[in-house]
């Protein structure tokens, strides 16, 4: 029994001097690098449908070329005032993004409420006659170019514009003359869009008109021509929109 208490002994001792020898022996452990942080990129592909509401201004020129089939050679000018009041309405666009690059088409439409009126000039209606523009609703057609920065995209926009118009002539307040007119122009604009939710985004938009001039015909309430006036319009609004988009997933990057 002491011989093999004394061997184990003696074995138990070799192995403790052999084992640190092996163990400095070893290579030194390595570590292996956290990966980075993963920064989330807002991808603005994908379809969108929003709500808009804001308001404008239309300034309507005025000018006269026939009065009661006489034609009025030069114009003459009845004056100009402007149209303001709300708007409400909604977009329903498609975007695609290349780098930062953000390309896209939209259609919109609004329901408007722009009034506004002034005394004709010409010393032939003695001040008797009120010349007064409404603009009932307008829609847009266009083309989009962006530059975003994650979650907040710069654009313009430009195309396609067309507007509904009634306008009226007034004496004393009672209808003497009126004629709708509905008109197609051009328009541009700038917006600044911010996605506060995965797919939620709020953006705050500025759009110009540019609508030309029409020659009006106007008719009396019993329908009887009246006078023909070259009416220029130019339109100025601006907005608030909410847009919720589908497809184009947030990508990660690291």
């Amino acid at each position: 029994m002491k011989k093999i208490l004394l061997g184990a002994a003696g074995l138990v001792a070799a192995l403790g001097v052999v084992a640190p020898a092996d163990a400095a022996d070893l290579p030194a452990r390595t570590y292996t690098k956290a990966p980075a942080m993963v920064a989330a990129i807002y991808d603005w592909s994908g379809f969108y449908i929003g709500i808009n509401g804001g308001g404008g201004s239309s300034r309507e020129s005025w000018n006269l070329t026939n009065l009661a089939g006489v034609p009025v050679a030069p114009a003459a000018g009845e004056g100009s005032h402007n149209a303001t009041g709300g708007l409400v309405g909604g977009q329903l666009g498609y975007r695609w993004q290349s780098g930062a690059w953000v390309f896209g088409v939209e259609v919109q439409g609004d329901w408007a409420d722009f009034k506004g009126s002034n005394v004709s000039q010409l010393p032939a209606f003695a001040g008797a006659v009120t010349n007064q523009t409404k603009l009932d609703a307008f829609g847009l057609f266009t083309g989009q170019v962006g530059y975003a920065w994650n979650n907040v995209l710069w654009y313009v926009k430009g195309g396609a514009a067309v507007t509904d118009n009634k306008f009226t002539g007034l004496t004393a307040g009672v209808v003497i003359d009126q004629e709708n007119d509905t008109r197609w122009g051009g328009t541009v604009g700038t917006g600044l869009e911010v996605s506060f939710a995965p797919n939620w985004s709020v953006a705050f938009e500025y759009d110009h008109l540019f609508l030309g001039s029409n020659s009006v015909n106007f008719t009396a309430p019993g329908g009887g021509f009246t006078r023909t006036d070259s009416i220029k319009q130019d339109v100025d609004i601006g907005s608030v929109r909410v847009n919720y988009r589908w497809g184009g997933p947030v990508i990660e990057k690291y």
